[in-house]
């Protein structure tokens, strides 16, 4: 399962989102992100896949890639699957046991969270898989510049997070490198009950430790070696630059939010 997971890693390609300016596409991003929690229908929760779907195709990122990073929220989705199948009322009762009941209300209601998790997972993988994590920063870094007014450091807010996306990858290889000397070592992580299996994760998160650490206080060191002194009077080598097709990638997105908003109020005959 840790092997799947792809969050934060870039995609190299020539698509169109790849070429929209990052500050535009943190915009985008959030603006969906509403969008899909703002959806209370079936109608406005089939054109939010549309988008994702299409957002999807327009990134040239291949869907298993995106499937690739939904399956460890599996075990997430399952779990509020079940918890809005027995806690939803409803009218229509399906099925009952002691204190369990499972209404149709319940089940579509399940259906449709698990469904909007998925789109948003979708939505922000999107962002990560088509901009490099120093483009991120660097929007970030601009787009809160604002806050410097109240004395926020914003370049060290969008440093932390920035290496904090480039060291994802990095130590999901480094977890798998130490399952399998642990497994070569007869270690065994799939038997026995839960605490069993607890216990067996010790000899992974301490080698995982102390690799941090020892990562952590390299990268430091290289850091002080160049010279690093935070944003102060520091210089850009690639300076931003929006163009026409990032306003109008804006605007569809807006358009796009605006259709959740009024598809919310076509309701189908029986369903959610």
């Amino acid at each position: 399962m840790i092997k799947d997971i792809s969050f934060g890693q870039f995609y190299p390609s020539e698509s169109l989102l790849h070429r929209l300016d990052p500050r535009f596409k943190i915009i985008i991003t959030l603006i969906l992100v509403v969008g899909i929690f703002l959806c209370n229908s079936v109608c406005s929760l089939v054109f939010a896949t549309v988008i994702a779907i299409l957002l999807m195709l327009l990134s040239k990122v291949p869907i298993s890639t995106y499937i690739k990073n939904t399956k460890p929220l599996i075990p997430i989705i399952l779990l509020t699957f079940i918890l809005n199948l027995i806690y939803v009322p409803g009218e229509n009762v399906l099925w009952r046991f002691w204190k369990i009941t499972i209404t149709t209300e319940a089940i579509e209601t399940a259906v449709f969270i698990a469904v909007r998790i998925v789109l948003l997972v979708i939505v922000t993988s999107f962002l990560t898989y088509t901009t490099t994590p120093t483009a991120l920063t660097a929007a970030i870094e601009d787009l809160l510049k604002w806050l410097r007014v109240f004395k926020v450091d914003v370049h060290s807010i969008a440093m932390m997070m920035s290496i904090a996306l480039r060291f994802i990858p990095t130590l999901i290889d480094e977890i798998n490198k130490i399952i399998n000397a642990q497994k070569a070592r007869g270690a065994d992580f799939d038997s026995g009950n839960v605490v069993r299996k607890l216990k067996a994760m010790v000899p992974i998160l301490i080698p995982l430790f102390i690799s941090s650490f020892r990562r952590a206080y390299e990268l430091a060191n290289a850091m002080e070696c160049r010279c690093y002194n935070g944003g102060e009077g520091r210089t850009k080598m690639k300076t931003m630059h929006c163009s026409a097709k990032d306003f109008v990638a804006l605007g569809i997105c807006a358009i796009a939010v605006a259709g959740f908003v009024l598809l919310n109020s076509i309701k189908i005959a029986g369903v959610y």
